[in-house]
């Protein structure tokens, strides 16, 4: 039986090299780097080598102007209107599993494969998609946006494995990242700096303005509303008698309120922009497990859909800073029921 044709994402990091190997063992597979931004990429070369070492073929996709699009805009946009967004997610929807996936499929590849720590399950006529096996590395949480068609081509390899494991097998094949260490930045902004990205990105400035408590009393000025984030203490840069937190940011009065501990916890959280990937709609009230932030362990609630796109989760306990533009996820066991964008 001919074997089934292959594409693996290259990163050039150990978890896609890891992938890359199991990938060639149960099939013809070739790696595929994608160019995201301008100039040269070291993950180019690490990518190339790793892929020479397993003796597959390895080649460069140039996704550079979707990802502006699709991924750098987004994250620009969301920021000025006051979200917090998750460029992975978004990233993962629109370029790993959409325009990644495409190219694959016309080049003749059957499958693609990611180093993502995820598994996918066949249940009836549908794939669904599963926590990874070892939960201290599920990536679960940012892939909730995956289509109907990503699930049905796509292989976590991975999923299985413990990171030790994926170390180990790395090992073995004298592959030369097996210890190198992982990247938490976003890699369109690897200094962190995401105010000064979004200005030079955008070139609009974000001008100074109003910290002011839940009762409108001015207790200083910020240095431009792109640099907060819902939850936030640290870096505010004011002398308080007592410990404050950002509550909300006002991008029409170009106002950040603070408060205190109490103020973030919220019970309910509106959710729209809808991927569900168990089901086609909740059609009742459901009792759920719910993330609302990627390192956070999942929290008892009820989740009802109030529209075609619109959730309504209430949690048993109140919840801390649950923030516009990050994901809520929703969870039955291991099974990602579905998700959407906090509001």
């Amino acid at each position: 039986m001919e074997k089934q044709k292959i594409a693996v994402a290259m990163s050039g990091g150990v978890d896609s090299s890891a992938a890359a190997f199991l990938a060639k063992q149960a099939g013809d597979a070739f790696g595929a780097t994608m160019r995201l931004c301008d100039g040269a990429s070291e993950e180019d070369g690490r990518a190339a080598e790793i892929c020479a070492s397993l003796g597959i073929p390895h080649t460069v996709w140039d996704f550079r102007d979707a990802f502006r699009r699709e991924v750098m805009e987004r994250f620009a946009a969301a920021y000025a209107a006051g979200q917090t967004p998750n460029p992975c997610v978004v990233c993962n929807r629109y370029i790993k599993f959409g325009a990644f996936l495409d190219r694959a499929l016309q080049s003749g590849a059957q499958r693609i494969v990611t180093g993502h720590y995820a598994r996918t399950v066949r249940q009836g006529n549908r794939v669904v998609l599963q926590k990874a096996a070892d939960k201290s590395k599920d990536q679960s949480y940012v892939l909730y946006t995956l289509s109907a068609k990503a699930l049905e081509h796509v292989w976590f390899p991975l999923g299985e494995l413990t990171k030790p494991q994926v170390r180990e097998v790395a090992r073995e094949q004298g592959l030369a990242n097996a210890d190198r260490k992982e990247s938490q930045d976003i890699c369109f902004v690897p200094d962190g700096d995401y105010a000064a990205f979004i200005e030079r990105f955008t070139g609009q400035t974000f001008p100074p303005g109003d910290f002011t408590d839940l009762s409108g009393r001015v207790l200083g000025r910020h240095k431009g509303i792109i640099r907060y984030t819902v939850g936030q203490r640290r870096g505010l840069g004011l002398a308080l008698p007592a410990s404050m937190y950002v509550v909300e940011k006002d991008v029409r009065h170009n106002c950040v309120r603070l408060g205190f501990g109490e103020d973030l916890l919220s019970d309910t959280a509106e959710v729209g922009a809808l991927n569900l990937i168990a089901c086609d709609a909740l059609t009742s009230p459901l009792r759920l497990s719910v993330r609302v932030r990627y390192n956070q362990t999942e929290q008892p609630a009820t989740v009802e859909q109030t529209g075609e796109d619109r959730l309504c989760i209430r949690f048993d306990a109140p919840q801390r800073a649950v923030t516009p533009g990050q994901a809520a996820v929703l969870y039955d066991g291991d099974t990602v029921v579905g998700g959407g964008t906090i509001l």
